[in-house]
This record gives structure tokens, C-alpha cells and sequence, in this order.
């Protein structure tokens, strides 16, 4: 268990990730190969799916597991540079 003097995260931990995007028929299949790229255990099966009230966005919550500073902010920058993602949170 590391925690470093920046993060208030202790690593290794579940880290869970907000990704909004337009509804798209292959918009979370998409955000789940980009978040394997950084957690591989990643399991596509805990992904929280959730579209807009009008059907035009659709809301995911993925938990990572998250090993470094390092690699959050490498997973953030992937998902909020995607062509498909408004709005990483």
C-alpha cells in the first residue's frame, strides 16, 4: 500500500471513473477497450450504464483498479482526448 504526498488516493485501490459521451452503438464497448488499455483486469461486467433522460448521451461509471498517480492520469488523458467522450469525470 503506497500513498504519496500529492494523491489522497492510497494505490492500490477501486477507483470508479464517470465517461459521458452521445449514444452511440458502440460507444461503451469503445471506453471499455480504452480503460483495458490501462487496467487490464478491468471487468466489463461492473460497468454502470445510464442514458440521458432524451436517449441523446449515455452516462458510464467504470471502476479501475488504480496502481499510480501515473496511471490515472494516463487513463484520464486517453478517455477525455477520445473522439467519442464529452465529459470524464
Amino acid at each position: 500500500m503506497t500513498v504519496t504526498a500529492e494523491s489522497l488516493i492510497v494505490y492500490p485501490s477501486d477507483f470508479p471513473i464517470k465517461i459521458m459521451g452521445a449514444m452511440h452503438d458502440h460507444f461503451a464497448q469503445t471506453m471499455v477497450e480504452v480503460v483495458l488499455q490501462f487496467d487490464p483486469g478491468f471487468d466489463a461486467a461492473t460497468m454502470e450504464m445510464r442514458p440521458s433522460a432524451k436517449g441523446t448521451y449515455l452516462s458510464l461509471t467504470v471502476t479501475v483498479r488504480a496502481t499510480s498517480r501515473e496511471q490515472l492520469d494516463n487513463l484520464y488523458r486517453a478517455l477525455s482526448s477520445h473522439p467519442m467522450v464529452k465529459v470524464v469525470l
